[in-house]
């Protein structure tokens, strides 16, 4: 590969931080940039909608993954129900008409850059998860939470920190009641146009989880609230003052239960520990197994699993 055209690419992914979202626009741009030839007008690649790249899709991601002898799922529904696409759609087309300007897009090599990028994100390593005697159960949720907030922080764009939670709460939930007894989604499927109460429904009861509280999480919960359904909110610690506050400025303060999601695992793997500390490991094996049957499902991303020792 051409230095000059190395060193571009590398700079702009420094930039760009692409996760699995990311990472289908470039494959599905560079692609059709081979077709129609450079320059790229980026309105051309906009849907009817607007609100979504033309053309990008899991169909399309996985026949180019295969062209290079990549069978696994790179994201399940192609980057499509990405916010940022669009966005980071119209970067990578003026990313590209700059190389194209100075004479260096070799569209093969690019594609080849991306190609490794991908083997690089779907060789992810796990969640580590260390049972230390002395350390609380809930010290034990933080670890991993902070974890996921490192590596979000290190890949922009990713969602690490909000797929561990929900997965976390699915896992505790399906532990609780009955295996596989609710319904579970990838955590992208928050972004899809699907008709949801919330991330979990049992009984008349709906069940909210976020990193983040904000006025349209607390706006589904007041709708719970006018369909007769009773809402709670799981977040993380730092936030529950903010969901607090928000819930109380929508006047549902009173009616809605925000609830640590510290707190949340570890008083429940204390009772289905009987409160011996013995039971510990048993107890933590059971929530991670779950766990990790959930993310295999539903996820693409290997990194989101938990290896527990």
């Amino acid at each position: 590969m051409n230095s000059l055209l190395a060193a571009r690419l590398e700079d702009f992914a420094g930039d760009l931080r692409p996760g699995k979202g990311a990472l289908c626009v470039v494959l599905v741009v560079t692609d059709h940039a081979r077709t129609v030839g450079l320059p790229l007008d980026p309105s051309s690649l906009l849907a009817d909608s607007e609100g979504q790249v033309k053309g990008l899709g899991k169909a399309a991601v996985q026949k180019i993954l295969a062209r290079h002898g990549i069978h696994k799922i790179l994201a399940k529904e192609g980057g499509r129900t990405s916010r940022k696409s669009v966005g980071n759609m119209r970067r990578y087309v003026m990313f590209l008409n700059e190389l194209h300007g100075e004479g260096v897009a070799g569209l093969d090599a690019i594609e080849r850059f991306w190609i490794e990028r991908v083997k690089q994100f779907l060789a992810k390593k796990p969640f580590r998860l260390k049972l230390d005697a002395n350390a609380s159960l809930r010290s034990v949720v933080h670890d991993l939470l902070q974890q996921a907030f490192d590596r979000q922080a290190d890949s922009g764009g990713q969602t690490d920190a909000g797929a561990l939670l929900q997965h976390l709460v699915g896992a505790k939930l399906d532990c609780a009641i009955q295996p596989e007894s609710i319904e579970h989604n990838s955590y992208s499927t928050a972004d899809a146009p699907k008709a949801r109460r919330g991330d979990f429904e049992l009984g008349d009861t709906v069940v909210h989880v976020t990193t983040t509280p904000t006025e349209a999480v607390i706006g589904q919960c007041r709708r719970n609230l006018d369909d007769g359904l009773q809402p709670i909110l799981i977040t993380q610690p730092a936030k529950i003052a903010v969901a607090v506050g928000l819930a109380e400025q929508a006047a549902i303060a009173h009616r809605l239960d925000i609830l640590d999601i510290e707190q949340f695992l570890a008083l429940n793997l204390h009772e289905w520990g009987r409160f011996r500390t013995s039971n510990r490991r048993a107890t933590i094996g059971k929530l991670v197994s779950r766990y990790n049957e959930i993310v295999e499902t539903h996820e693409t991303d290997p990194g989101l699993k938990i290896a527990f020792r």
